[in-house]
């Protein structure tokens, strides 16, 4: 699979979780404030991207070729400027 063609599949998996959840922005809002709640502290959104993308690495760790795994990160990374401008 070339490169072109991950981010191809990359950008239909975010126009799909768009519709899914709604604006990232707002969705990743959203996580922040219910971590806030659990952690005790403020949360940002750039910090839930962070935080997603840590999760999904520490599972790629297990299994490299999990082609979903990758697809995630990358998807998360696209979100950050984003969810920080």
């Amino acid at each position: 699979m070339s490169a072109q063609d991950v981010f191809d599949h990359v950008s239909r998996v975010l126009d799909d979780r768009c519709a899914a959840y709604g604006p990232p922005m707002d969705a990743m809002a959203a996580i922040a404030a219910r971590w806030s709640l659990t952690l005790g502290r403020h949360i940002t959104p750039a910090e839930v991207v962070l935080c997603m993308i840590d999760l999904k690495l520490a599972r790629l760790q297990h299994d490299p070729a999990y082609r979903d795994g990758a697809t995630d990160v990358i998807g998360y990374a696209a979100l950050l400027p984003e969810v920080t401008a």
